[in-house]
């Protein structure tokens, strides 16, 4: 006669089901540059990951559903690299224009939201919301009417800066030592413009001093879309944790970044290592195109993550790391999700798309972490967040 099952005891811990939390969540993306497939490869979201011999993306609507994302910010970045002449703004608008083509052409199944109440209806639908953020200030040529242009047409964070300082806020990747402040006047009329029409304030790729200055004059709750944890990583990209812990007291988020060299020390310093080598060969790579003409950026990604091949990938652990040490420094409220996913080169081991979401569900239960603190991380929020930025909005006079 078989054993019967055994009973738990009452001490006995009762594990979630990591697809279970993972599959009732609501999981929101803060930051991905999949607009540049659209635009440089006349790609398709619905489309493969990979098409010919171009590199293989991180994130298309297949993945997105098998990784039950329900919600990505498509980030709208006029990389200096390609805008000849700094046309900045004509850069911008026409990653923006080519997102909100993806959703003409598939509106069964994407929906453009610029509100937690579009967010949701469209999860409500089963469609996959799409919303935009701007990355990098020079974006608005130093123009509060060209920002208050892309809020009409659907934007809802602007990055500060990209890597490049611009003419009033500086950046963690262009220090500008001469200078006597992170933002100049201006850049406190952009700040009060986006607190007034609502748009959420990023903080990720700005310096240090920038960072704190924003803190003192927003009224509203600020956005970390893509950045880690400078204690682990001592990338200049990410928070210190004093940072972190001002961030909590403002009320905002950082959004974990999922590139390996943001998030593993070993891998970020054998990636400086060979930097100068990729310079040289982005050089000459260049030097093959007329004068005047930028490499296309898949092209360019392509020479990154053939460097970043020849380094072993980090553990899954280094990432969930990230999350842990921002959650016992900010506290769970103020953490989430900012992959980066088609804006880098290196995804740690196990990581290879949007589809492999649900281990970092896993993997933070197993850490000790609860369904309820989980749904917080995946997406709550964030959605907290821009419903907090949208209500200071409204009552702004």
């Amino acid at each position: 006669m078989p054993n019967p099952p055994a009973i738990p005891s009452e001490t006995t811990a009762i594990l979630p089901d990591p697809a279970a939390v993972h599959a009732s969540a609501l999981v929101i993306d803060a930051h991905a540059d999949t607009a540049q497939r659209f635009v440089d490869e006349s790609w398709d979201f619905t489309s493969p990951l990979a098409i010919a011999d171009q590199p293989a993306s991180h994130l298309n609507l297949a993945t997105a559903r098998r990784g039950n994302l329900a919600a990505e910010f498509f980030a709208l970045w006029p990389d200096p690299e390609q805008c000849p002449g700094a046309r900045y703004a004509l850069r911008t608008l026409t990653l923006l224009d080519a997102v909100r083509e993806q959703v003409r052409r598939h509106p069964t199944e994407l929906a453009l939201c610029t509100s937690p109440k579009e967010l949701l209806a469209a999860r409500a639908t089963g469609k996959f919301a799409i919303l935009l953020g701007i990355e990098g200030g020079h974006a608005i040529e130093n123009s509060l009417a060209l920002l208050r242009l892309y809020y009409a047409l659907g934007v809802r964070y602007m990055t500060l800066t990209w890597t490049n300082s611009n003419d009033w806020a500086e950046s963690s990747g262009d220090l500008r030592p001469k200078a006597s402040t992170g933002l100049t006047d201006f850049g406190r009329q952009v700040i009060a413009e986006m607190n007034r029409l609502g748009i959420m304030v990023d903080l990720s790729h700005v310096s240090d001093r920038t960072f704190a200055e924003v803190l003192t004059i927003t009224r509203a709750p600020v956005l970390v879309s893509h950045s880690s944890a400078r204690a682990l990583t001592g990338s200049p990209r990410n928070l210190t944790d004093d940072q972190l812990r001002a961030l909590a007291a403002n009320g905002g988020v950082c959004m974990v970044n999922f590139y390996s060299a943001f998030i593993d020390e070993p891998y970020r310093k054998a990636w400086a290592t060979q930097k100068p080598a990729l310079t040289a060969a982005h050089k000459k790579l260049a030097a093959e195109y007329p004068k005047g003409t930028p490499v296309p950026y898949y092209i360019a990604n392509r020479l990154d993550r053939d460097f970043a091949a020849r380094l072993p990938r980090p553990p899954l652990s280094s990432l969930i790391a990230h999350f842990d040490h921002i959650i016992q420094v900010a506290g769970i409220d103020h953490v989430g999700i900012g992959t980066d996913f088609d804006g880098i080169s290196a995804l740690p081991e196990g990581i290879n798309s949007a589809a492999d979401l649900p281990k970092i569900t896993a993997a933070l239960l197993d850490r000790g972490h609860s369904p309820t603190d989980l749904h917080k991380l995946l997406g709550a929020n964030l959605l907290r967040l821009f419903s907090a930025t949208q209500t200071q909005a409204d009552s702004t006079p």
